[in-house]
């Protein structure tokens, strides 16, 4: 029986229409041999199919001067399909694993992603379950803390480092190496739970591995407690009964309204649960004047906007589209501030509910 072609790479991704110059968020899956695009994310048919062999990929393409991170791919019969990312690495990641694809069909070779698994076997006497129990023990397992990243403290957790220090001190491993494989076990199996961007992104396979030996990687074991605090720049905790959720980031933003057009400052604060993009009158108010439902939202920079003048914003914009199709255009204070919001806001509309 021929096995099903690997999924390499999926996500979310602005796409081109093919007649109009129309661009709709499409959850676009990279496979070995080609890649298909879905309304959504939880549709089983595609909307359609781009074959790889045969094709060529162009990045950066300046085709689209307002769109930013976008690069083309042209297939045998001189059709071209334009796709737009989120951010700079994101458009590389994309761009380097279907360069891969395209090389490795026309060669009629096998995709093969890296894996922590080459050259290290794991002893058969290793117990997860037993394993979990030790590692939470209060005297002799890793000791969890109260950590801070990213103006958010994590309670009741430890970091990726302490773990395989631990694995490695208690003889369950023979070398970090190993450790990795068998903490990404424990994290596969629900043993371990990943804390932050960092941790979440690896865990959610836009790493090589899914765990990380790395001191800034935050995780928790999932029946400790673990609870996360936001907190603004002067540091005053601004959680609210009404709304379950960690504050993943705030500030404020220029917001464009969608009938005058005109453009606004915001005060914005986004969470994970329910994932939604709160905003604020910045002079005052405990009552949110809108929010932005983010599950499975696609956002992505943009230069400028074809009905805003040049004097009313700067080019630092981006935009977000909702699952159904509702624009929302935003600009942030700087290009690095644009790509922080756009991370979060990533992170969130993947993981929350």
């Amino acid at each position: 029986m021929e096995r099903e072609p690997m999924r390499i790479r999926e996500g979310y991704l602005v796409k081109k229409g093919s007649m109009f110059n129309t661009w709709k968020p499409m959850w676009v899956v990279l496979l070995e041999d080609g890649i298909e695009f879905y309304k959504r994310k939880a549709d089983n048919s595609p909307k359609g199919m781009i074959p790889l062999k045969g094709s060529s990929i162009h990045s950066p393409c300046q085709d689209f001067g307002k769109r930013m991170f976008v690069f083309k791919l042209t297939v045998d019969k001189q059709q071209d399909h334009f796709f737009q990312a989120a951010y700079l690495e994101e458009r590389d990641a994309w761009v380097r694993d279907i360069k891969k694809a395209i090389h490795l069909i026309d060669g009629g070779q096998r995709f093969a992603r890296k894996s922590t698994r080459k050259s290290i076997r794991l002893p058969e006497t290793i117990n997860l379950s037993a394993l979990y129990l030790s590692m939470k023990d209060p005297e002799k397992g890793i000791k969890e803390m109260k950590l801070e990243k990213d103006k958010r403290v994590f309670n009741h957790c430890f970091t990726g480092t302490c773990v395989i220090d631990w694995l490695v001190s208690s003889s369950s491993i023979r070398n970090r190496k190993e450790g990795l494989l068998l903490a990404s076990s424990l994290l596969s199996e629900g043993y371990l739970q990943p804390a932050g961007d960092t941790s979440k992104a690896a865990a959610e396979g836009l790493s090589d591995i899914l765990f990380l030996d790395l001191s800034d990687a935050y995780y928790y074991f999932p029946d400790s407690g673990f609870f996360c605090e936001g907190y603004s720049s002067d540091d005053d905790v601004i959680f609210k009964e009404e709304f379950r959720g960690t504050i993943v980031k705030q500030g404020c933003l220029l917001k464009q309204g969608h009938r005058r057009k005109n453009w606004k400052v915001r005060k914005f604060i986004l969470r994970d649960d329910p994932a939604y993009l709160h905003y604020y009158d910045p002079a005052g108010g405990e009552e949110p004047l809108g929010a932005i439902h983010l599950r499975g939202c696609v956002v992505t920079a943009v230069e400028d906007m074809p009905d805003t003048k040049k004097h009313d914003v700067d080019n630092i914009l981006f935009e977000i589209i909702t699952a159904n199709e509702i624009h929302y255009y935003l600009q942030a204070a700087s290009s690095t501030e644009r790509t922080e919001w756009i991370k979060a806001i990533q992170s969130v509309a993947r993981t929350g509910k």
